[in-house]
């Protein structure tokens, strides 16, 4: 699914985001978060940040990275570049629930980093995926970052009702 805002209450899940005009007739580049990229639209209606509904979307077709699509009320190409960076939301409890070991991005952000005996190194501040799977952006306990791949090696543990995961990274921290 999607990296989320860390800001962002549990009850809203970011799907995607607004990443600019497309051609001449207003319509937008949209990225979308989720696995299949056109099941943006199942879950809707899509609203902004700051909670206003986004309007009806249309998907047009697709273009490198990013799906395209037609907003209600977006007529011009200034309207859709007005969009951009526009993070789109929908509520949680439209989204499908997960199995075993599946976790929307939301529910990772912030939790506390242990390492395998215990100690405290640091905490989630966000999950990113540039297409070679899930990224855990953690902030140190010492101040520095470190970027750890989300896999089962890397990641034994996540306990959700503990807020934490325990984390195994190669290498010295």
């Amino acid at each position: 699914m999607a990296p989320p805002d860390p800001t962002m209450a549990n009850d809203r899940i970011l799907l995607g985001r607004i990443a600019g005009a497309f051609g001449v007739r207003g319509e937008v580049r949209l990225k979308s978060f989720c696995a299949d990229p056109a099941a943006i639209l199942d879950y809707g209606p899509l609203t902004l940040a700051d909670g206003r509904p986004l309007g009806a979307v249309t998907l047009t077709g697709a273009t490198s990275g990013a799906l395209t699509a037609r907003v209600a009320g977006v007529a011009t190409p200034e309207q859709a570049e007005a969009l951009r960076g526009q993070a789109l939301f929908t509520d949680r409890a439209r989204l499908p629930g997960l199995g075993d070991d599946e976790f929307y991005h939301s529910d990772l952000i912030g939790l506390a980093v242990m390492d395998t005996g215990g100690a405290r190194i640091g905490q989630i501040q966000a999950v990113v995926n540039h297409g070679a799977g899930d990224i855990l952006d953690i902030r140190l306990a010492n101040g520095g970052d470190l970027m750890l791949s989300f896999t089962r090696a890397a990641v034994p543990t996540v306990d959700l009702a503990g807020a934490r995961i325990v984390v195994d990274p190669p290498g010295d921290i």
